[in-house]
C-alpha cells in the first residue's frame, strides 16, 4: 500500500500525537460526555500509531481512517501484524460511525475500557516498533 506521497511530519511527531490522542481517551468521562467521544480518541491514536509506523519504514500512506487498510499495507511490504493488533481494526468504526446520533448504540463503559486497552497495545507496538 505505499502511496507516492508520504504525510506530513515525523515518525515521532505521529507517535506524539498519537500518545496525546490515548491519554485523551484515557481521561475521566466529564459529565455530559460521551464514551462514543473517548472511543474517537482512542481510534485516533492507533490510527495515528500506525502512520507513525509507516513514516519509521519510509512509506507513504493514504488518508484513511481504515485500520485493516492501514494494517493490510504494513502487512504487504512485509512488517508481521499480530492476531492482537489486527483485532483493533474494530476501532474504524469509532472513527466516525460511533459519533453520531442514530448510527450506532450507545457505547458501553465495558466496550470502551476495550476500545482502550487495543489503542494502547497499538501505540506500544508502534512504538517498540520505531527506532528511538
Amino acid at each position: 500500500m505505499p502511496q507516492d506521497r508520504r504525510g506530513p511530519g515525523t515518525a515521532e511527531d505521529w507517535l506524539s500525537r498519537a500518545k496525546g490522542d490515548l491519554a485523551l481517551a484515557k481521561a475521566p468521562l466529564p459529565e455530559g460526555a460521551f464514551y462514543e467521544d473517548l472511543c474517537f480518541h482512542a481510534h485516533q491514536a492507533a490510527e495515528k500509531a500506525i502512520k507513525a509506523v509507516y513514516l519509521s519504514c519510509g512509506y507513504a500512506f493514504r488518508y484513511t481512517h481504515d485500520l485493516d487498510e492501514l494494517l493490510d499495507g504494513l502487512e504487504q511490504v512485509g512488517l508481521v501484524i499480530s492476531r492482537p493488533l489486527k483485532d483493533s481494526i474494530v476501532l474504524t468504526s469509532y472513527a466516525w460511525e460511533a459519533r453520531y446520533p442514530g448510527l450506532g448504540e450507545p457505547i458501553a463503559e465495558a466496550e470502551y475500557r476495550e476500545a482502550v486497552d487495543m489503542a494502547e497495545r497499538v501505540v506500544q507496538w508502534a512504538q517498540e516498533a520505531i527506532p528511538s
